[in-house]
């Protein structure tokens, strides 16, 4: 039986790492047979990956157009609430020229006299 020495575990660790960038590791361990296993692993790990990060990029879309559609719906709520106003006056003037009144919508702003 061989025991082992602190030099022996090092010389694995370097001969493994040295493995690993020359792309032998997994042949050394005798996993050639289940090479296409892992590939495929790795595949559906990048998949999910994927799909998760075009997911993600669609949720963030989606809560700035909600936040764009708030807002649009504000200046929408002021056109409407503007046009309304301005059917109010058209009416109003209307309704003052049947009559016979001169009065109309000022052309310029109030002025102040006194304060």
């Amino acid at each position: 039986m061989k025991t082992w020495k602190i030099a022996d575990i090092g010389l694995f660790f370097k001969n493994s790492f040295l493995a690993i960038l020359k792309g032998e590791f997994l042949l050394r361990l005798n996993i050639g047979r289940y090479f296409i296993h892992i590939a495929y692993t790795f595949l559906l790990f990048g998949l999910a990956i994927w799909f998760s990060l075009m997911i993600e990029t669609t949720m963030s879309k989606v809560e700035k157009n909600k936040a764009e559609l708030k807002e649009l719906e504000i200046v929408h709520s002021q056109k409407v609430f503007e046009i309304v106003n301005v059917s109010r006056r058209a009416s109003v003037e209307q309704l003052l020229g049947e009559m016979g009144s001169k009065v109309t919508e000022a052309e310029q702003p109030a002025i102040i006299v006194r304060k």
